[in-house]
């Protein structure tokens, strides 16, 4: 069966849809009660986040656009040093849509959000004419369990922590459009386990950030530009796969600028930069983590070549790359 305008109508189609499919894999008892808002119970300060997602393909090695919703909104609560605890979800749906396809999707969000143990309690669909997209935006609640969080907080002799290879998500989406057969995969994945060992190691984290769209490169830009820091990098440090580089030779890409959906960046005192390392390995997304520079005085990123000389790093101008959301 296909989605098709009469499903979001608000009349049967509508109430088939949320029980036999958002009820029956976001189940729980604050979403059941089917009100107009959800009630929750947050203690103290909270961060509060809003994306949307849209992506070609839907499905791809590794993950798909619901995992992708959940994981996105789960991330951006992590970086600001909190432990998420509630999302919310609004899908919008192309009539055409499979029934299957939607259901597909929303065990996918179920699977992560059970992953990142937090719950979908309020949500919206709404069904458009088109040609069998779907659209979803997700908001998140996320408790504060780490102060100070911020850019700002970056001081010079700081160490620059990434999380683990480059470029993989770009890559797999990449491959599914062109129908490249590889064993890349993406690496969309909540990080909040980083996060809790950060916390039960004791480690004084400054500044963390997602590294999605726009790459690593784009990433250490924009500490440059909203602090008063400059940032070194080493490319022999820089973690990425030799399925990466082989990938990126062909295609004439540069891994810096390629997006990601399960790495971050921590920037921590230098003095701690070895005790975060061995914390971000010991987690689930972190195994391959590294110390890949450290936060310098001046204005700008810099890079120190594999031929020990030295290379400005840009932010990234224009498309630069194939959209791949």
């Amino acid at each position: 069966m296909k989605i098709n305008m009469s499903y979001g109508s608000g009349g049967v189609q509508t109430s088939n849809l949320i029980h036999d499919i958002f009820l029956k894999h976001f189940n729980n008892s604050i979403l059941n009660r089917l009100e107009d808002s959800a009630v929750l119970n947050v203690s103290g300060k909270i961060a509060y986040t809003t994306d949307s997602f849209v992506v070609t393909p839907m499905f791809f090695k590794g993950g798909d656009i619901g995992k992708l919703a959940v994981c996105g909104t789960v991330n951006d609560l992590t970086m600001m040093g909190a432990i998420p605890k509630y999302l919310t979800c609004g899908f919008i749906l192309e009539e055409g849509t499979e029934i299957e396809t939607v259901e597909r999707i929303a065990e996918s969000m179920a699977r992560a959000a059970k992953e990142a143990k937090v719950k979908i309690v309020a949500g919206d669909t709404k069904v458009i004419e088109g040609k069998g997209g779907v659209y979803i935006n997700t908001s998140g609640i996320g408790e504060i369990a780490v102060n100070g969080v911020s850019v700002s907080a970056c001081k010079e002799g700081d160490a620059i922590l990434l999380s683990g290879n480059l470029g993989e998500h770009h890559a797999a989406i990449m491959s599914e459009r062109m129908g490249i057969q590889n064993e890349i995969s993406s690496d969309c994945a909540p990080l909040t386990g980083i996060l809790n060992k950060f916390i039960k190691e004791g480690i004084k984290v400054h500044f963390m950030r997602d590294v999605t769209r726009g790459g690593l490169a784009t990433i250490l830009n924009e500490i440059t530009d909203s602090s008063n820091c400059g940032v070194e990098i080493e490319e022999t440090a820089l973690p990425i796969s030799n399925e990466i580089r082989g990938f990126c030779d062909i295609l004439g890409l540069d891994p810096l600028y390629m997006a990601n959906e399960g790495k971050m960046i921590a920037v921590v005192p230098g003095k701690q930069a070895e005790k975060a390392l061995e914390a971000m390995r010991s987690s689930v997304y972190g195994k391959n983590a590294a110390i890949i520079g450290r936060i310098t005085e001046g204005k700008s990123v810099t890079m120190k070549t594999t031929l020990q000389g030295t290379r400005r790093i840009d932010v990234l101008y224009g498309e630069g790359l194939p959209r791949i959301c």
